[in-house]
């Protein structure tokens, strides 16, 4: 399944029929023009459902014959949920909406599960350039893939630098500038390391996926996973929605992963750093998992600093922190500061039933009263933050902080070379083969050369067997 589904599973994905549903009686939200009237829909969505009970409640208020069904798909990452997601297709049971992030983007496109969105956006030209003008253009490029767009993002998170301020106080520290640097990094997890009376403290931590991870020494070390390059195309969209935004310039059609690089000399100089913080104990034990996975730590005060998006702000609320407990910087230096990050969006399967109403779905969701409606961004910003940058203000973290919460746009508008974490149409091979090698390299069960040289064996045989 990590590969391609055969022809036969493929033509199960279209046998599914629309479900006859009645509509209560709700307020009236009319944001588009009403459509003719259709029968009776059900809309299939990969998604949680406490997560959109306001927003299902406004669309069938304008949709009546239309009834949202939610499947929740799980996982420790997002590999684990694609696979799930394939699984599930190959099974016979689609869904007319999944969701993906930049793990996952190119794996439905480029599988030819995930339909095109190009003429359907340029066609809702009116309703969506006051959208596309409050969205960053790098989203919607990450978005994209061979000149097409195939998600409308939602959400995003850059990999800055969280603090745990009641560390820093402890050990006499301040919040770096943001043009700290790698030099004034390695001062902070050292004096942040061993504090209190049972010096059980750590002045930094990371966990092993393909976001986060030691991906941002990667970015700011001025190399990559996989060589990096933009595909051809679309004008379309820089033309038409980003006219006048100086930050299109140069955007093409999405992000190429044409072939590995995973044991360059820049990759080798990154893992070796890294894995020197596990063995200077400046970093505990290295597990799978997402942020939750240190947020023990983190919330009791035993780790200093780690690698988190906007994602993390509410969710440390959540779990007992105060506002001021934790604050974020940018990324510090290193030979360059460029950022990485993954945005997520939904996206439609390709030859469904409910094609249209689907991207009616899609559209009605790119609205800030509705995007205010869901629960992923309250308060604060419970697990990632949202594409408008209107969204973005100092109301927003009111009650959660962090006091520097502009930030996580600001890698966006104010460090141009941000850009996407590599994920190609294999992504779910090679998360696997990333963490691996990083978690043989972490324990010393191989020195980080032979781990790089191991992961570009397998990277080259999974591009050789996959063209």
């Amino acid at each position: 399944m990590a590969n391609k589904i055969s022809r036969r599973d493929w033509l199960k994905l279209t046998t599914m029929s629309a479900v006859a549903a009645g509509a209560g009686v709700v307020p009236q939200f009319k944001l588009f023009a009403a459509p003719p009237r259709q029968g009776s829909i059900t809309l299939s969505i990969q998604e949680t459902e406490s997560t959109y009970t306001d927003v299902v409640k406004a669309f069938t208020a304008q949709y009546p014959n239309v009834t949202v069904k939610f499947v929740n798909i799980t996982g420790t990452d997002h590999n684990v949920v694609a696979q799930k997601m394939l699984s599930m297709l190959a099974a016979g049971q689609p869904v007319d909406i999944g969701y993906a992030a930049t793990e996952d983007t190119q794996l439905y496109a480029g599988q030819g599960l995930a339909d095109s969105l190009t003429s359907r956006v340029t066609d809702a030209k009116a309703d969506l350039m006051e959208y596309f003008s409050d969205v960053n253009p790098l989203l919607t490029e990450t978005m994209m893939y061979e000149g097409d767009l195939y998600q409308l993002p939602r959400d995003f998170n850059a990999a800055n630098m969280y603090f745990n301020t009641g560390l820093l106080k402890e050990a006499g520290l301040s919040m770096p500038a943001d043009t700290w640097t790698k030099d004034d990094f390695v001062q902070y997890a050292t004096a942040m390391t061993g504090l209190g009376a049972a010096k059980d403290t750590f002045g930094y931590g990371w966990t092993n996926r393909l976001w986060g991870s030691w991906m941002p020494w990667v970015f700011v070390d001025g190399t990559n996973l996989l060589v990096e390059q933009k595909a051809k195309g679309g004008d379309w969209m820089w033309s038409t929605f980003y006219a006048n935004d100086p930050l299109a310039k140069g955007r093409q059609g999405g992000y190429e992963w044409p072939s590995p690089q995973a044991n360059n000399p820049k990759m080798l100089e990154v893992l070796t750093f890294v894995v020197g913080l596990t063995t200077s104990k400046l970093t505990p034990a290295v597990d799978l998992g997402g942020g939750g996975t240190l947020q023990g730590f983190f919330t009791s005060g035993k780790l200093g600093m780690t690698v988190g998006g906007g994602f993390w702000s509410g969710g440390l609320i959540q779990s007992g922190m105060k506002k001021g407990d934790f604050d974020v910087q940018f990324w510090p230096k290193w030979a360059s500061q460029r950022h990485q990050l993954g945005v997520g969006g939904a996206w439609i399967l390709k030859g469904g039933p409910n094609e249209d109403m689907a991207f009616n779905w899609l559209k009605f969701n790119t609205q800030t009263s509705v995007m205010n409606m869901i629960t992923y961004f309250q308060p604060g910003n419970v697990t990632t933050t949202p594409v408008r940058r209107s969204m973005n203000t100092a109301e927003r973290y009111g009650a959660s902080g962090p006091a520097n919460w502009h930030v996580f746009y600001d890698t966006l508008d104010k460090l141009p070379d941000t850009g996407p974490i590599p994920a190609p149409k294999t992504s779910i091979q090679e998360t696997d083969i990333w963490q691996r090698y990083t978690a043989s390299a972490v324990t010393g069960q191989l020195s980080p050369k032979d781990a790089l040289d191991g992961m570009e064996k397998e990277l080259e045989a999974m591009y050789a067997a996959n063209p």
